[in-house]
């Protein structure tokens, strides 16, 4: 994590590189040479050929391609990890060859692609090689847009886009943000149904699912028709577990929703006829007068949300409603939608029904249904009502995606941003909105003047958090959907391979050490059946180069268990037993007189590390925790806190948080003060204050009483609520990224305080 500018010093986690071998390292020892270059199964995929005299040596290897001049979107780059390339068959140990898939090149064009060598002594190295590419005949247009705007060097969050269309056996396809075609699929055969997870593309054709790989490769994963399943449509979005796929079957016409793995294993399914025909006759109303079996499109189910907050899945039908239902339990949760339609005449199933707050308008034919940071929900209503229930409803001629907060006590839901740009443009199908970072947008009308075949347009526009207009362009849509069905955000500016998924990977506390309980805390629970190594750090002197006065001499680190077992201490990092390791992961402090240390294999359990100065020191330090990824160890930390005290000015407390580097996690943010004098700590915080800053320094979220805050029925319904109503608490849906939270005391009060992430399951 880097230091980000808001009204205090920030110090978020930061691997320092580090070499101990000043004369000779493993960069200079090992002999690395391209061979050559081999096509790829697109014109925007190459495989570079490469040679090592010692691959045992090597941490990983990244691509970089340089942009167009001009251009304005981030380098596309991919980082492979060295076994990662060996389990793919990329390398031969014995022989030292590697092949190294370059991909997101341009096609018909030179370009230059910066090689990227790194060691596991912390050493690098890099190599420059040209890459021609052959022109791609690209029937659906997409090198070819209109350019209403072309994009601007205002920021935006993402660089890239996946648009799905069934228009060309190149399904789907990758462009950037400058309007640069970069990548299409290469299982070759058309289809609107697709998503992007574990950093590849999964591609529905049939009964069946296909992963793609960025490489090219091509697995099928998954042939469903033993379930029933005649083909899959619309949507594949991100799941609890895995992905969730929308299905037709010989019984139902598409309301059937299946979550299945990255290997295509099946993990849940959802018969939406069953769940609704059920609360119907519990409810007292006939199931027979609204739900059709197949062929009748009586619900026309388009995508699906996972919350991961409370545990349920939201499922758009077009044709009627927006309808939440337990993940678990299939249980009906809430129903979202146009009061006026044929649902809403049904007791049964407006009971669970949300009022519309004054000046909301109801979503009345909408897509892309999600789940956005701050736990609102977020869909492309397109105006269009009904086409087989009656009465159909409403109907606008204009489309807009729509936002909403909804009120689970009050069953009220209020619309809160909307983007109808004067109402001109009419979507009646098809079409997407997601939101990125906090308020960053990609919207998708696949329509712009109705369907109107041939001659239909479609138009992509990117909003960054100022509300600004980052790009605009237009495409010809003919036929229907199947140029740009639905287009999603992607993250190409550094690929990881293998993936490391949504989830906690590192806490770091900064705040004051005095004596007494006054000291600083973090604390992390490792979860799951395995053990899982760490890389714990307390750093005072090397603050100071960071702007950081008044920092702890002399930090003394110490490591306990639940049961308060003094398991290590270290005062200086060079003496612990994993110093060479440290250092070779790029982890080592640039002060000999900061702490550090390597915990292999901790057993699952909760754990505490104490920074204290060496013989009463006092000053402000940096405590953090790395989580060391191990492949084939499924163990999580799922709950990471720190403790220290508050007082004024930069003296807060400060904690810094990574969510993966993939994928968007739900986690809940506390801080805690009054509450701490039970577990008798001294001089608790009395009312603390939690602010969220993106990696940008941007708040993206505040609160100072827990129960003030909008999802304080999530906190409450998931045990994470505070036992007093002066903490703070904060339930966030985050994409991947770096954030961090401070700690201050309300109206200028002091004292210690306790700041906690959970990741909600």
């Amino acid at each position: 994590m880097k230091l980000v500018s808001i009204p205090v010093t920030i110090i978020a986690a930061a691997p320092m590189l580090f070499s101990p071998l000043a004369e000779s390292n493993q960069a200079d020892d090992t002999n690395i040479k391209i061979t050559g270059q081999t096509a790829g199964a697109t014109p925007f995929i190459s495989n570079v050929h490469l040679t090592a005299s010692n691959t045992t040596v090597l941490k990983s290897i990244q691509f970089t391609i340089r942009p167009k001049p001009g251009s304005v979107a981030r380098a596309l780059s991919g980082t492979y990890a060295n076994y990662y390339l060996t389990d793919r068959g990329f390398e031969n140990l014995q022989t030292g060859q590697i092949v190294l898939p370059v991909y997101g090149l341009y096609d018909g064009y030179s370009n230059l692609v910066t090689l990227t060598y790194r060691f596991l002594d912390g050493s690098s190295r890099q190599a420059n090689i040209t890459i021609g590419t052959a022109t791609f005949n690209d029937a659906c247009g997409y090198k070819n847009p209109t350019f209403l705007q072309h994009r601007t060097t205002t920021p935006l969050s993402y660089d890239y886009i996946m648009v799905k269309g069934g228009c060309s056996d190149f399904s789907p396809a990758i462009v950037d943000t400058d309007g640069a075609l970069r990548w299409v699929g290469t299982a070759g055969f058309s289809s609107n149904s697709a998503g992007f997870f574990d950093n590849a593309i999964y591609l529905a054709h049939g009964p069946s699912l296909y992963r793609i790989d960025l490489d090219g490769a091509v697995t099928e994963v998954g042939d469903y028709s033993s379930l029933g399943i005649t083909f899959f449509h619309h949507n594949i979005d991100v799941g609890k577990v895995g992905i969730i796929l929308d299905a037709n079957t010989t019984s139902f016409s598409e309301s059937v929703n299946i979550e299945v793995d990255a290997s295509g294993n099946v993990l849940k399914r959802w018969d939406v006829a069953a769940i609704i025909s059920s609360a119907m006759r519990a409810g007292g109303d006939d199931p027979g007068q609204f739900v059709y079996q197949t062929p009748n499109d009586w619900f026309h189910n388009n995508s699906v949300a996972y919350n991961r907050a409370d545990n349920s899945i939201i499922i758009s039908s077009r044709e009627n409603f927006l309808i939440c239902i337990d993940y678990d339990t299939s249980a009906i949760k809430w129903i979202l939608g146009d009061p006026t339609k044929k649902w809403y005449q049904f007791q049964s199933l407006r009971r669970f029904a949300f009022t519309l707050a004054p000046g909301s308008l109801p979503p009345i034919g909408q897509h892309a249904v999600s789940v956005t940071f701050d736990q609102n929900i977020l869909v492309f209503d397109n105006g269009q009502n009904s086409t087989f229930q009656e009465p159909a409803g409403m109907e606008r001629a204009y489309s807009a995606p729509r936002k909403y907060k909804l009120d689970l006590n009050a069953r009220t839901a209020t619309e809160i941003w909307n983007f109808d740009l004067a109402q001109s443009l009419w979507c009646p199908f098809c079409g997407s909105v997601y939101e990125d970072a906090p308020f960053n947008y990609l919207i998708n009308f696949t329509f712009v003047d109705g369907v109107q075949d041939p001659g239909s347009l479609a138009q992509w526009i990117g909003l960054n958090d100022g509300g600004e207009t980052a790009f605009r362009y237009q495409y010809h849509s003919t036929p229907g959907c199947t140029v740009s069905f639905n287009a999603i955000p992607l993250h190409l500016e550094n690929t990881k391979f293998p993936a490391v998924g949504p989830r906690l990977q590192n806490l770091s506390t900064r705040g004051t050490v005095s004596t007494g309980d006054n000291v600083l805390i973090d604390g992390f629970i490792i979860s799951g059946p395995d053990p899982k190594t760490v890389v714990l750090r307390a750093l005072g002197p090397s603050l100071s180069r960071l702007g950081v006065s008044g920092v702890l001499a002399n930090p003394v680190l110490s490591l306990y268990n639940s049961s308060g077992t003094l398991i290590a201490t270290n005062t200086d990092w060079q003496t612990d037993i994993g110093a060479t390791f440290i250092a070779q992961n790029a982890l080592a402090p640039d002060n000999p007189a900061d702490a550090a240390m390597l915990q292999r294999n901790l057993a699952p359990g909760a754990y505490t590390m104490v920074v204290r100065g060496k013989n009463g020191a006092q000053g402000i330090s940096l405590a953090e925790i790395y989580e060391i990824y191990s492949p084939g160890l499924n163990s999580l930390l799922t709950n990471i806190s720190g403790r220290g005290f508050v007082s004024g000015g930069d003296n807060v407390l400060i904690s810094g948080f990574i969510v993966g580097e993939v994928g968007s996690r739900t986690v809940v943010v506390r801080a805690l003060g009054p509450s701490l004098a039970s577990f008798g700590v001294s001089q608790p915080l009395s009312d603390p204050t939690l602010t969220i800053y993106d990696s940008n320094g941007a708040v993206i979220a505040s609160n100072d009483n827990w129960q003030d805050d909008n999802n304080a029925n999530y906190v409450l319904r998931n045990g994470f609520a505070p036992s007093n109503a002066l903490e703070s608490a904060l339930v966030l849906q985050l994409p991947a990224g770096a954030y961090t939270a401070v700690v201050r005391g309300a109206n200028g009060a002091t004292g210690n305080a306790l700041a906690e992430v959970y990741t909600v399951h």
